[in-house]
Formats: structure tokens, sequence, C-alpha cells
């Protein structure tokens, strides 16, 4: 790495370091603790995360760093930096950088593509498995830990931010647990819904196959000590930081239970609840077991299907999206689970941010919750453009700051 990058690092690095010392910073923590534990009187939290949106707040050609692992970091102190100045939500700088697992996996023995209309557009899943006789190609997924580069990172890492920063470790090995993503990128998103009439013995085989895939590569990841807790400041779920003092804070050896887990069923949106029931939840729930909390849902409206995801064991945080029936959910939830509000990305995807109705949006859901007593957090996320405004971000955070306040 060049000396010039190490020196834009390092400067950035005194910065976050200063953020991560601060005060308020680590009463964001405490404050996130409290919220996740459902302690009385805990405070509702705000959390922006713009998602492609950072490629507007902090476009590529403000880095100054040139090696390519250089300006990832570069990228990731900068967000941290923005949040804290600017943004000014309930993020928790860390006094960390982390290095991450680098690995390759062996996947499902069929390779799925998408067709894609764009950069950032939509796409569609092709049907690899566009006959279930080549479920006799399908394997269960391996992961070959690439143990070289993670100590040369690390390496790195300790050259450059020793004496300004902590350096970590962190493994990365999901987002969602949740199969039915994995399913319709084998399957086809049409073929996986018309399969639950046509071909229902089939699918279920390709649930429990993927389910019992799954199952393996965490009992191995759980055996061979390659997972990091998730119970500090971590994303968990699809919103918020998993620090709690509800989960035993594991010293070596990591197990599944000390940690949080995650499912979602986002693309069966327009399954009925009985066939969501019958063909995605018994496989979501095995693994679900295997965790100490959980989290569920993320864009996905939940209230017609409560009575089903109510039943996964320690579960703790509930996605509520824009498009949820909120004063039910705030009703099936009360005090008993984090109610996890995702207002509406799309006031944010305009050059000029539609306030009014950002504002109705918030200030109706914020009234369902606090009628029932609901351990409220307010989650922006999935934003695929800030209307070329990064302020955009910071007002939002305002809005919800005022709204939360009347």
């Amino acid at each position: 790495m060049k000396e010039t990058d190490k020196i834009v690092l390092r400067k950035l690095a005194e910065t976050v370091a200063k953020l991560a010392g601060m005060e308020e910073n680590k009463e964001k923590a405490k404050a996130w603790k409290a919220h996740n534990d459902l302690q009385a009187g805990s405070r509702a939290m705000v959390l922006c995360d713009p998602e492609n949106g950072w490629n507007e707040i902090i476009p590529s050609h403000l880095l100054q760093c040139e090696d390519s692992l250089a300006r990832f970091w570069e990228f990731a102190l900068r967000r941290e930096i923005h949040s804290a100045q600017v943004l000014k939500d309930d993020k928790v700088i860390d006094d960390t950088i982390y290095v991450t697992n680098y690995h390759t996996n062996t996947g499902w023995g069929l390779t799925s593509h998408h067709m894609v209309s764009g950069e950032n557009g939509s796409y569609k899943a092709e049907a690899v498995l566009d006959d279930y006789s080549k479920m006799a190609m399908m394997h269960y997924p391996e992961v070959k830990m690439d143990y070289e580069t993670i100590e040369r990172v690390t390496e790195i890492a300790h050259d450059v931010f020793d004496g300004i920063l902590k350096v970590g470790y962190k493994a990365n090995w999901w987002w969602s647990l949740g199969l039915s993503n994995v399913a319709i990128d084998l399957r086809g998103l049409e073929n996986f819904m018309l399969d639950m009439y046509d071909y229902p013995d089939e699918l279920h085989a390709l649930m429990n196959f993927l389910c019992e895939g799954t199952l393996r590569m965490l009992d191995y990841l759980e055996k061979n000590r390659l997972l990091t807790q998730n119970i500090g400041n971590t994303y968990v779920g699809s919103g918020g930081f998993g620090f709690t003092d509800c989960l035993p804070k594991a010293e070596g050896e990591i197990k599944l239970k000390d940690m949080w887990g995650f499912t979602e069923s986002q693309e069966t949106v327009s399954v009925s609840p009985e066939m969501f029931e019958e063909f995605v939840f018994p496989y979501q729930l095995k693994i679900a077991k295997k965790f100490g909390l959980n989290c569920y849902g993320c864009c996905e409206p939940l209230d017609a299907r409560w009575n089903i995801i109510k039943q996964i064991p320690n579960l703790r945080r509930v996605s509520v999206s824009h498009w949820a029936d909120c004063e039910k959910m705030a009703g099936y939830l009360r005090n008993e689970y984090i109610f996890s509000l995702k207002p509406s990305p799309s006031y944010l995807a305009t050059p000029q941010i539609n306030e009014d109705a950002a504002r109705k949006e918030l200030r109706t859901k914020i009234w369902f919750a606090r009628s029932e007593g609901c351990h409220l957090e307010i989650i922006m996320k999935d934003n695929h453009t800030l209307g070329n405004n990064p302020h955009n971000a910071s007002r939002w955070v305002e809005i919800a700051r005022e709204e939360l306040a009347r």
C-alpha cells in the first residue's frame, strides 16, 4: 500500500477514533442495549442506512486512495464520519477496523443467473433448476477459508491503523437465512409460485434440501470455530444493531445459541398465509431454533402472517414494512418485541424530499406504536437513490427526530 494511501487512512481514522470516544457515542450503545433488551423506558432508536445512496453521498471520484483495499477502508471510514457528523442518527461509531472472512464457497451445484435490466435495476432469476430431475446435480455448499489473505490483510491493517484504531476480525457468513430467495434463484419466481400447485412434493424436497444444507453449513461453522458473535455493534436482521445483555458474551468457542439469527421471505409476499406456512415456514423454523435471539422480516408485510411468525422461539426484532398494516402490527407486538419500522424510502428518491408525506407517514405510525407501548426503532433503508441530493438523508433524520419529540 502506498504511503500516500496510508496517510489518508490514518487521518480519517483519527477522526473516527475521536468520534468513537465521545460520551454521546457511548450513550447510543447503551440506548441500543436497553432497546434490544426490551427495558421499560428505553427510547426509540433512529437509523438511516441509505444503502446505494451512499454512492451519492460519497461518490467514487471523491476517494483519495488508489489501492483497492485502501479505497474500501476509506469509503468505510468516511461513512462512519458522515453518520456521526452529518446524519446524526443513532449509528454507533466503532473504535475498531475489522478484517472479514475471506473464503470460497462451492455453492449448491447449480449456478444461479440473473437477467439484469441495467446498473442498479431490476432483475429476473433464470430457472437453472428448470426440471426437478436436475436436483441430482446439486450438492450442499462447503467453504474453504483463505487464511493467507486474512493474515495479509490483518498485517496491513495493523501497519496502517495501530495506535489509532484497534484491529479486529468479524466474520460475515450470511445476511438472511430465509431460504426462499435461494430457491427462487434456482427455480425462478414464476416456477416457484406455480410449484405450490403443480409440484408440491418436489418443492418440499427442494426446500428441505436447502434447509438441510444450510443447517450443515451452520454446524460446520460452529464446530470449526468460524463464527463471530453479533451481540455488539453489528447490523442484525433488516435493521438495528445487536447490542444486548440477553445473550451471553462468549469467549473463544461461539455457538449459534449465542447469536442473533435472521429469516425473511420477501419474495413470497403474494402467497397466502396457508401456503407460506406449508412450503416456507417449517424450514425457516428449523434454522431459527438454532439461535439465541431472532429477527424476522424485511419488506414483506407480516400482519397476515403474524400467527405463524410468532411461533419462532426467541423472536425479538420484527420488521414492520411500509406495506404492513401498522395498527395491527402495533397491537400484535406491543411491549413484547422490537417494532422495527421501515418507512417508505421513496420520499428521499427525488431531488427535493417530500417532507409533508414523509412526516405524515412517520406521525401516523409512531402514534400506533406508542399507543401500544411498543419498543420502536425507525430504520431508513432500501434507498436506491437519494435523488442525487445527499441532504435528503440527513433531513429525513431531522424529521424523524421531530416527530418522535411531538
